[in-house]
């Protein structure tokens, strides 16, 4: 099984050193962590976490009904 291979340019962004990503290396993430591992760099996708809105779109209703609770306001107490 061969590995594809691609040879690409570092550039400088200021005071980093960048490297364009070939399209067909392309990561479907909006970040990446990166680590030495010997003499190599490794670049992987930080998976992204669902926001709460599609968390909470995500979610089935409840077949249950919410029982009523007796909670009746508060009287003001006297400490003084």
């Amino acid at each position: 099984m061969s590995v594809p291979v691609r040879h690409a340019r570092l550039f400088r962004n200021g005071r980093n050193q960048a490297v364009r990503i070939p399209r067909e290396f392309e990561l479907a993430a909006d970040e990446v962590v990166i680590y030495r591992e010997d003499h190599r760099l490794v670049i992987e996708p930080v998976e992204r976490r669902p926001s709460l809105a599609e968390v909470l779109a995500g979610l089935s209703p409840l077949d249950e009904e919410i029982p009523e609770i007796d909670d009746p306001p508060t009287t003001p107490e006297d400490i003084f």
